[in-house]
């Protein structure tokens, strides 16, 4: 058993000293993977990755941390809180910015990878995109998330969810396209 799922079982039975213990443990990790995302984002990019860290820390819980199930359900909060900071960040530079007007950018099939950097305009979209595939699909959606937000590996994103990384490929294939589509259909409306 890793320090990490002592460390959120002791949380979960109401250590109240476990919450310290949890952050310097997770911190580098949490630190890389935000580093790898915002290596990621459009030039211009005022939030920086240990600010994202930090903020994604506060939106769990800080000191006090909920009671988490496991690593899957730590790492999946993480990168659900750091999507909803980039996704605010994003909305606040663009009614900044642009007055409130949606612009949207084509995006061209063969070229489309989630990974990539994005301008705030096609991070709304994805956004918006991704909130139906989860209603369509929760796990994929998941995937999506932990991938694109979380920057883990096909292998890690695996780990967490709990899937084989065959699986998780072909999850990935199928949301990428179906987020390809849905952000087609709505940039022709």
């Amino acid at each position: 058993m890793s320090d990490l799922t002592v460390i959120l079982q002791q949380i979960e039975s109401g250590d109240s000293q476990a919450a310290d213990r949890l952050l310097p443990l997770v911190y580098d990790e949490l630190r890389k993977l935000a580093a790898q995302k915002m290596a990621r984002e459009a030039p211009g990019q005022t939030l920086q990755a240990t600010a994202l860290v930090h903020e994604a820390w506060l939106r769990l819980g800080g000191d006090q941390q909920p009671a988490w199930q496991n690593r899957a359900h730590f790492f999946a909060a993480a990168a659900e809180a750091m999507r909803r900071i980039l996704i605010d960040n994003a909305r606040r530079k663009k009614a900044a910015r642009h007055g409130g007007q949606a612009e949207r950018v084509n995006l061209d099939p063969d070229s489309l990878e989630l990974a990539a950097g994005m301008d705030d305009e096609q991070l709304l979209a994805l956004h918006e995109a991704l909130d139906r595939l989860a209603a369509h699909d929760a796990v994929k959606a998941e995937l999506v998330k932990l991938r694109f937000f979380a920057g883990l590996t096909m292998e890690e994103a695996a780990k967490v969810l709990g899937l084989s990384e065959p699986t998780a490929k072909r999850y990935w294939a199928y949301a990428r396209a179906w987020l390809y589509r849905e952000i087609k259909m709505n940039i022709e409306r």
